[in-house]
């Protein structure tokens, strides 16, 4: 049996985070996960460009034009969507969650890494627990996946 093991490491590596500004009392905890991940694992503060757009929809788009640019080896998405009273809370998922899965894929051709920390929750506790809380920092866990 051959185990190969290597060792997690972001220096020399960069990053585009895009963040949603939608919610940005959840995405701003996010994304601060993500930074403090990133500077743990030795990503360079100059490695590390934050790109801010107005909602989860534009996500993917950012992220296609980004990953397409070639100028960072990884691009970390964070949003977040919390349900309301409307079915719009469906189709915003789908297209944001989805978007940015179909962006992964693509890009990965390029060699260029997409990750997802945009959460989708039920109410605004799910989503504080997902932002640093109970359930730890998808912020922090997207950009470790990107690593």
């Amino acid at each position: 049996m051959t185990t190969v093991a290597g060792k997690l490491g972001a220096g020399g590596m960069r990053f585009a985070l895009i963040v949603s500004r939608f919610n940005r009392f959840i995405t701003d905890r996010l994304l601060e996960g993500a930074i403090d991940t990133l500077r743990r694992m030795g990503a360079a503060e100059s490695d590390l460009t934050v790109l801010w757009v107005p909602g989860a929809l534009e996500i993917p788009a950012l992220a296609r034009t980004v990953a397409r640019a070639g100028a960072h080896d990884a691009v970390v998405c964070h949003g977040a969507v919390i349900r309301g009273a409307t079915t719009h809370y469906d189709h915003v998922c789908i297209a944001a969650v989805g978007g940015a899965a179909e962006v992964a894929l693509e890009a990965e051709e390029r060699g260029v890494v997409v990750t997802t920390g945009i959460l989708t929750t039920e109410n605004l506790e799910q989503a504080i627990e997902r932002a640093g809380s109970k359930s730890g920092n998808k912020g922090s866990d997207a950009a470790m996946a990107a690593v």
